[in-house]
C-alpha cells in the first residue's frame, strides 16, 4: 500500500491489471456493502455501545455508524472512512492503522455530553483492496467494534415521524435506517481529493448528513454534519443557533481536498418539524441540492 495522496502516480500491485474481487473484500470485512455507482461502502455500527445524550438512548444509525468506502482506481482502490471509537481504543487502533500504511486524517468528537464519550477516527489509504480490507479489520480488532455483521432486525424499527412533511421541508427524500430517518444532501460543486472526483456520489463522506431519531410525540433528536466551504461556515452556525440547534464540532475530515471543506456537527432534541425548518434555514446558506 502507498499513501493515497499519490494514487495519480503509477502504482504497482497484483490488483493493478485486473478487476477488483469484491467478494474477497466482503469476506475479509465480514459484511456486504452498500453500492453507489462504483463506490462500495461498508458499515461498522457500534451496536455494542449503549450511549446516551441528554436522556436520549442513541441508536447506532443516529451517531454511531462507522464506515469505510472503497473507490476503484485503475485496479487498486482508494479508501476513506470514519470509525467510531471509545477513548481507550484510539491509540491501539491508530497503531495498527499506521503499521499497515493506512493514514489517519482526523481524530475528534462529533457530540458533546455523550456518555460514554465517543470519538471519530477518519482514515484514508490507497492500494490493494483486499490488503486494505485486512488492515481495517486488524485495526478494528483492537477495539470492541463488532466484526461480524448483525442480522437485520425483523421487522425494522418504525419511525414515528411525519416523514412526508420532513421531506418537504428538507427538500430531498430521506430513508429509514435502523429506526432513524436519514438524509444525504449532495453539494452542487465538485469536490476532489488528490485529483480524484468524490462528488456527486455521497458515499465517500462529502454529502451533508442529517439524521432524525424519534423520541415520541412528534419529537426527535437530530445530529449529523454539514459539509461546508469556508465562506459558508459562519452563516450556517448563525442559522443553526438561531433555531435552537447546537453546534458541537467544526473541523476537517480530509487532508488534500479541493476546495477546502469544513465539517460542522450539530445536535438538538425538540419538535421534529421545528428542527427541520431550522436545518432548512441552514441548508439555504449552502451550495447544496434539492430534489
Amino acid at each position: 500500500m502507498t499513501s493515497w495522496m499519490n494514487y495519480s502516480e503509477p502504482f504497482i500491485s497484483s490488483a493493478h491489471a485486473q478487476a477488483i474481487d469484491w467478494q474477497k473484500v466482503d469476506e475479509t470485512l465480514g459484511r456486504k456493502p452498500a453500492v453507489s455507482d462504483d463506490v462500495h461502502r461498508y458499515g461498522f455500527p457500534r451496536t455494542d455501545l449503549a450511549v446516551t445524550l441528554d436522556g436520549v438512548a442513541i441508536k447506532p444509525a443516529l451517531a454511531l455508524g462507522g464506515w469505510i468506502a472503497f473507490k476503484p482506481v485503475h485496479g487498486s482502490a482508494m479508501i476513506m472512512g470514519d470509525l467510531v471509537l471509545l477513548e481507550t481504543e484510539i491509540n491501539p487502533v491508530m497503531a495498527k492503522m499506521i503499521a499497515s500504511g493506512v493514514e489517519i486524517t482526523a481524530v475528534h468528537n462529533h457530540l458533546l455530553r455523550a456518555s460514554p464519550a465517543t470519538f471519530y477516527m477518519h482514515v484514508a489509504g490507497h492500494g490493494d483492496p483486499v490488503k486494505l480490507a485486512s488492515a481495517i479489520r486488524d485495526a478494528l480488532a483492537e477495539s470492541k467494534t463488532p466484526l461480524t455483521a448483525a442480522a437485520p432486525a425483523d421487522p425494522p424499527p418504525a419511525v414515528d415521524l411525519d416523514t412526508a412533511q420532513l421531506d418537504q421541508i428538507i427538500g430531498v427524500k430521506g430513508q429509514v435506517n435502523g429506526g432513524v430517518y436519514q438524509y444525504n444532501v449532495k453539494r452542487r460543486d465538485p469536490i476532489t481529493e488528490g485529483g480524484m472526483l468524490l462528488t456527486p456520489v455521497g458515499a465517500m463522506g462529502v454529502a451533508i448528513g442529517i439524521n432524525f431519531q424519534p423520541t415520541g410525540g412528534g419529537k426527535a433528536a437530530i445530529t449529523g454534519d454539514f459539509v461546508l466551504t469556508s465562506d459558508e461556515v459562519n452563516p450556517v452556525i448563525v442559522a443553526l443557533r438561531a433555531h435552537g440547534i447546537e453546534v458541537t464540532a467544526l473541523h476537517s475530515h480530509m487532508l488534500d481536498e479541493q476546495p477546502r471543506m469544513f465539517f460542522m456537527h450539530f445536535w438538538a432534541s425538540d419538535d421534529a418539524l421545528k428542527l427541520a425548518k431550522g436545518l432548512r434555514a441552514a441548508l439555504d446558506k449552502t451550495a447544496s441540492t434539492k430534489s
